[in-house]
């Protein structure tokens, strides 16, 4: 029995879900708040390769660079993972939203703008057909339908420089509890001639902004960008691990990407998870119509899948949140004599800490 279905929050898990429901024979209506979708730009387009290739986007017309590795700070020392084909690729966040858009509506979807559901609004979609809740971190659907709360949440503060960085292909992550406390500051080539920089901490740990003030006050950020004033910036606020429950069977509602929760709490990266959510989310709605599979299978599945991955991102993050700079310092000495620089070069996955571990079991650190 084919129902309507509608998806509250035009980011790219949402999109990514109205595009797959469209490929499955469906007409779901996409709602978002914002009359143009994609701006103002919050959030890094840093991307693995093998994650955005899974998702199925076409990609083509918004890379800007690609990566192959990155430079860990934590006081003097510097752990440095460089693999000799890519890792990583940088999108235009705005052509990334636009590429998705239009493959959504290609596919048969409907998006409008300017649109903001109130909750008798929303309980009479889900009442005639299955609510899809997209809607970001602080997200109206989780709240409206009593979901569990996230609990834990980082902000961030970015710019953009017209500078070249030193090495275009290379992230820079500085991990300074005292001044970044649970995450770090940054830089990312996102253009050979366009250098974010940026930080992220707990929120209720300090203030992003006067974070990101001290990080570009440091000689090494400073001698790189000058006197030179932000060509963008901006702050957002990221989920730092995943609800208890992302399905409500009852009522018809299922979360995906930051309104589930499904952000990597390492980095706060989520357009990956979130957006493989969004196309299980579709899968499982398709086969609920079809045969009367529950739309819990989805929540299941995502779990199965990913669940292990997300908990050891968060795990990571706990630890090297608790520990001062001396500590990181050290961690990051022994990862040197260890040889995990080499290890994670090779074998490196920026997406899958269970696959690092298998690897590292199976392989080991010496060849």
């Amino acid at each position: 029995m084919r129902f309507p279905i509608s998806i509250v929050g035009a980011g790219t898990a949402g999109l990514i879900a109205a595009r797959r429901l469209g490929e499955l024979g469906f007409s779901p209506t996409v709602y978002d708040q914002k009359r143009v979708l994609g701006v103002p730009v919050r959030a890094s387009g840093i991307l693995s390769l093998s994650g955005i290739t899974r998702l199925g986007i076409d990609y083509s017309g918004c890379e800007t660079n690609r990566l192959h590795g990155a430079k860990i700070y934590a006081g003097r020392s510097v752990l440095r993972i460089r693999s000799k084909s890519p890792m990583a690729v940088v999108l235009d966040r705005k052509k990334l939203s636009d590429a998705c858009y239009d493959q959504a509506q290609a596919s048969g979807a409907k998006v409008v703008t300017g649109k903001r559901l109130t909750g008798h609004a929303l309980d009479e979609l889900a009442g005639r057909g299955v609510v899809v809740g997209a809607d970001g971190a602080v997200s109206s659907v989780a709240r409206h339908f009593g979901f569990g709360e996230i609990g834990r949440f980082a902000v961030t503060y970015k710019a953009e420089y017209e500078v070249e960085a030193s090495e275009s292909g290379m992230v820079e992550l500085f991990f300074d509890n005292r001044n970044y406390p649970g995450l770090f500051g940054w830089t990312c080539p996102n253009r050979k001639d366009l250098l974010e920089v940026g930080v992220g901490l707990y929120s209720g740990n300090g203030n992003a902004r006067a974070a990101f003030d001290r990080l570009i006050k440091t000689e090494q950020i400073a001698s790189v960008i000058g006197s030179r004033r932000p060509v963008d910036h901006g702050a957002s606020m990221i989920p730092m691990r995943m609800r208890k429950s992302i399905v409500d069977e009852g009522r018809r509602v299922v979360l995906i990407g930051d309104a589930a929760g499904q952000v990597k709490a390492t980095t706060g990266g989520g357009i990956i998870f979130g957006g493989s959510a969004a196309l299980m989310a579709a899968n499982a709605i398709a086969r609920n119509a079809d045969d009367g599979t529950a739309l819990s299978d989805y929540e299941r599945e995502f779990r199965r899948a990913y669940g292990l991955d997300l908990s050891m991102h968060y795990m990571i993050n706990k630890v090297y949140s608790s520990l001062g700079t001396k500590g990181m310092e050290k961690i990051v000495s022994v990862m040197n004599l260890l040889g995990l620089d080499r290890f994670l070069s090779a074998y490196g996955d920026m997406d899958r800490p269970s696959l690092i571990l298998k690897r590292f079991f199976l392989r080991g650190l010496i060849r």
